[in-house]
């Protein structure tokens, strides 16, 4: 009796408090994302500006944490509903959400592992792992397959085109295999990776923000993503051949290199902690390099610290446009935008819609998916709140659409480095009618908001939106309460 009576005041609790943010919400205010305009502007403008003048890589140039601090200096001004010691206070608490720390961590930890597995020789073994094994006339197709497998398992389709781009075009040169269609081959694969990755930035951009599992999200991107890698190999063999290829030459490798990745991919699927699993696969790769002598115990902290200094940049990006999103927030900015999203939902459908085109767009105007998804990060959630979307589709719609807008704009730091291994003989235009996979995945994503076949796992197992976790991880009295 006494643990129903305290089931009752828990709900009636919750309900209460939900009413009151109803009758005192945050009013809408359009001039509140300002700063956010300011931001991409800022971030946008600079690129073309840049590029305009032939500088390389220039959507790049210009830092994009000091394009998210001007944005965020921007709302100290123009933002007058309270004092500077308020604003400063909420800008330095979206800065420390507990959410916006944690991602930052595994940003730390994934770039460490990703350097020191560099450092050890691994991406060189796994590549040439692939070659040795590939008949000359499928290099195409298995170019694909090793550039997929290389951005899963490293996190990174920059890095990842950097590493296998050379190769690839050398592998295309020999073969006589269109330059276009190979780097085709390789952007398709770096971006399937990308989205896949548990340790890439999109990934735990998406989950963190939308506060699902980093496993869930890969169960569900898996799932949009096999039928498109399938047909892609399958088109890859049939039209990406050519009866003249010959062999490209001894690529040396050694499987043990390869180990770390697979231990890391493996366990992250399995469920283990995100935390133990970047730790252990460096301390795995470390141990390897040390082992064969490609690493002393100098060089492997070095590798590591290598490994987070590349990553300040995306950490500093997270935490700014933490405390940005939190002072438009209070501001009115994100709920004017809800609002005017809101005008277009009229369902589950129409919000996963939503929430894709967002995305896309912001993609679009910024090149850089993993900004992107901090951007509407905020938005996404609230959106799946109001319409009872699960915040695990929302996660994968997000790094999704990004990753194939990502893949398609011809001023994405991915195609850049792609094209330009080609030494000027291949431009970005001409290799988007390559990208047949990232059309393939586009095509998948739409089909699956109006026939979910991706969504078996989470059928079985609903969002619980009051506790905001699955179903199945509301035990107790947490779960009786739900009930009611």
């Amino acid at each position: 009796m006494n643990e129903n009576e305290g089931l009752e005041k828990k709900v009636e609790k919750a309900i209460t408090k939900e009413r009151r943010l109803e009758n005192n919400p945050i009013k809408p205010n359009a001039l509140a994302l300002i700063p956010f305009v300011v931001f991409i502007v800022v971030y946008l403008g600079s690129g073309i500006i840049l590029d305009m003048s032939g500088m390389e890589m220039a959507f790049y140039q210009f830092p994009a944490p000091l394009a998210a601090a001007i944005g965020a200096i921007t709302a100290f001004i123009l933002i007058r509903d309270s004092n500077f010691d308020e604003k400063f206070e909420t800008f330095v608490k979206g800065c420390g959400d507990s959410n916006i720390i944690i991602m930052c961590i595994i940003y730390l930890l994934a770039g460490g592992f990703a350097a020191t597995c560099k450092a050890m020789g691994g991406i060189d073994s796994t590549v040439n792992l692939g070659l040795t094994y590939i008949p000359p006339e499928y290099l195409a197709a298995g170019v694909f397959v090793i550039a997929s497998f290389i951005a899963t398992a490293t996190g990174t389709s920059v890095g990842s085109a950097a590493a296998i781009g050379p190769i690839a075009v050398a592998v295309a040169e020999k073969a006589w295999i269109p330059l276009p269609l190979m780097i085709g081959c390789v952007m398709g694969g770096i971006m399937l990776g990308d989205n896949l990755s548990i340790i890439s930035d999109t990934t735990i951009a998406s989950t963190r923000t939308q506060g699902c599992a980093m496993r869930d999200k890969f169960r569900l991107n898996f799932w949009l993503t096999l039928v498109p890698a399938i047909l892609t190999v399958i088109l890859l063999i049939f039209f990406g051949g050519s009866e003249t290829a010959v062999s490209a030459g001894d690529h040396p490798f050694n499987l043990i290199k390869v180990l770390p990745y697979i231990v890391v991919l493996v366990t992250a699927v399995a469920g283990a902690n995100v935390f133990a699993v970047l730790v252990g696969g460096t301390l795995l790769a470390g141990a390897i390099g040390l082992f064969y002598g490609d690493l002393s115990a100098l060089t492997f902290a070095q590798a590591i610290y290598k490994g987070f200094l590349g990553m300040t940049d995306i950490f500093f990006l997270s935490m700014l446009t933490g405390g940005l999103a939190a002072m438009v927030n209070k501001a009115g900015g994100i709920a004017y935008l809800l609002a005017t999203v809101q005008r277009f939902i009229k369902g589950k459908n129409s919000a996963e819609l939503g929430i894709s085109a967002l995305v896309s767009i912001t993609d679009i105007a910024t090149a850089n998916n993993t900004v992107a998804i901090i951007i509407n990060g905020e938005v996404a959630k609230r959106i799946c709140y109001k319409f009872h979307v699960d915040p695990r589709r929302s996660a994968a719609l997000l790094s999704t659409f990004s990753t194939i807008f990502q893949g398609l704009v011809p001023y994405g730091a991915q195609m850049l480095i792609m094209a330009g291994f080609s030494n000027g003989k291949v431009s970005p235009l001409e290799v988007l009618p390559y990208c047949w996979f990232i059309y393939l995945l586009g095509i998948s994503a739409i089909i699956s908001v109006f026939i979910p076949f991706s969504d078996g796992f989470i059928r079985r197992d609903p969002w619980n939106f009051e506790a905001q976790k699955p179903q199945s991880q509301v035990t107790g009295s947490d779960e009786k309460a739900a009930a009611l």
